[in-house]
């Protein structure tokens, strides 16, 4: 009798162990996406003043908080484009940043333009960042001051660049621009760099301003779509709603042609010595980290806006993290190593570490960028990776392709979908995709495609839809990327 009962027990315990393991590996191999196709029209209202929304909401000694409109809002250059519009013109840009950054890889792999500093810790602020989803300059964008007494002006985020740069006057050629034009004259506290100065040496051609003979050192960044800004290299005064921050290094741009719209200029926050998180690593110890939002969300109980903060508080010790990759011919970029890919469940076969080296002349690799939406892969890994998913998603229904992507599903009159799992392996850890972050709406009749693409070329580059709600950590004195899920 005591026989029969333990083998009952032994038999109960294993259909349970049985039935766990079968709800684990369920869970691993698919994701549940809710189907919220593309509106059909534009949500969101324009600032109501000067402030720009930007209302403090917590204040501290190492971090400040702020609210801002959502970029589509002060734009008035596609205020009558619908989502379906826009959607197709940031694919568009999107097909021009890669190859701007593809182009700057491959030019630099051919010389050095490596310099640091070393850090030192402090405290930190914090900020809101907002989604450049109708802007030709960039994706992601943020209103600081400029100047003693403070201009308010909106600056473009960017990780794949290093100078901080604005639009001066007076100008030779300047772009339309949402704000006033800086004028550098009403400033106290603007002062130009001198010609031959340990400053203007940090520069990559810092001899423009002795062959042209001026006294002032002169800057000048060309980007790979042929846009470029070219003026006085200066310092000035930047102003974070009550965190100020003197001495930055800043490109006074008076010509500045190319696909610049809208933002005053661009924020660098790229790993180079002139970056913003470089030039200010005594400060903010070399810390940053940003969470992007879903791009129709104005800041909301339900949806909180995109943020940015800087210091120590900017990297949760929650994260997974992932040992940055040092370029020897490119301080830039973020390199990341990427060992793998997951689809529901299992290693995909096609997709290894070696296709994503980033070897000794500085060429391959995967980079991190907020500048990027889509994230591209080299062909190879692509193929793979894509065949993977399709064949984990064979019971839903296929649409035909759509701009650069090649798999596309019709979702028409659902509510909610079982797709497969998207998991990246890092060197040092896992980072689980939310469906929403692979598998996106392109217009509003139901038709979703995975919002992955091939690239030709040997860098791969990890976009900010795949990023969307997580936090990401850059930690410049610890040479390391964290992701948290969940955390805007």
């Amino acid at each position: 009798m005591g026989r029969k009962v333990q083998n009952t027990l032994i038999f109960s315990v294993a259909v349970l162990l049985l039935s766990l393991s079968s709800a684990a590996s369920s869970s691993s191999q698919y994701n549940t996406l809710v189907v919220n196709t593309l509106p059909s029209s534009q949500i969101l209202s324009s600032p109501d003043s000067e402030s720009e929304s930007l209302n403090t909401v917590s204040e501290s000694t190492t971090s400040l908080s702020l609210h801002l409109s959502h970029v589509d809002a002060i734009s008035s250059s596609f205020s009558d484009a619908s989502p379906s519009e826009l959607f197709n013109l940031r694919l568009k840009r999107d097909s021009l940043r890669v190859e701007s950054l593809t182009s700057l890889a491959a030019v630099s792999s051919r010389r050095n333009v490596t310099r640091r500093r070393t850090p030192r810790s402090a405290g930190g602020f914090s900020g809101a960042v907002i989604s450049g989803l109708s802007q030709g300059s960039g994706e992601y964008f943020m209103r600081l001051g400029v100047g003693t007494p403070a201009t308010n002006m909106y600056m473009v985020l960017d990780t794949g660049s290093d100078v901080v740069w604005l639009q001066c006057a007076p100008c030779k050629v300047c772009y339309n621009q949402s704000d006033a034009i800086f004028d550098p004259s009403k400033s106290k506290t603007f002062a130009p760099v001198p010609c031959g100065s340990r400053l203007c040496r940090r520069l990559d051609d810092s001899t423009e301003c002795v062959r042209q003979r001026s006294k002032t050192c002169l800057y000048q960044v060309s980007y790979g779509d042929g846009s470029f800004t070219l003026g006085d290299f200066s310092t000035e005064t930047l102003t974070f709603k009550g965190a100020r921050v003197d001495h930055v290094a800043v490109g006074c741009g008076h010509d500045n042609e190319g696909l610049f719209v809208g933002a005053a200029g661009l924020l660098g926050l790229g790993r180079g010595g002139l970056s913003f998180p470089s030039q200010t690593r005594n400060r903010y110890n070399g810390k940053f980290s940003y969470c992007l939002v879903d791009r129709t969300s104005s800041g909301s109980a339900s949806k909180p806006p995109s943020t940015i903060v800087f210091g120590n508080d900017a990297v949760p010790k929650t994260s997974v993290f992932t040992p940055l990759l040092t370029n020897p011919k490119l301080d830039t970029f973020y390199y990341l190593q990427l060992l793998g890919i997951s689809v529901g469940g299992s290693r995909v076969r096609g997709v290894s570490e070696s296709q994503f080296k980033l070897d000794a002349t500085g060429n391959g690799g995967v980079i991190i960028d907020s500048g990027t939406s889509v994230t591209r892969l080299t062909q190879s890994a692509y193929v793979a990776l894509r065949d993977a998913f399709r064949l984990g998603a064979r019971r839903l229904k296929r649409a035909p392709s759509y701009s650069l992507f090649d798999t596309c599903f019709d979702l028409s009159g659902m509510t909610t979908v079982k797709v497969p799992t998207v998991v990246f392996h890092f060197g040092g850890g896992e980072v689980s995709l939310p469906a929403s972050n692979y598998l996106i709406p392109v217009n509003t009749e139901g038709r979703f495609c995975f919002a992955f693409a091939g690239t030709m070329g040997s860098l791969s580059i990890i976009g900010n839809i795949q990023q969307q709600g997580f936090r990401v950590a850059y930690d410049l004195t610890g040479s390391r990327v964290g992701f948290l899920p969940r955390a805007c």
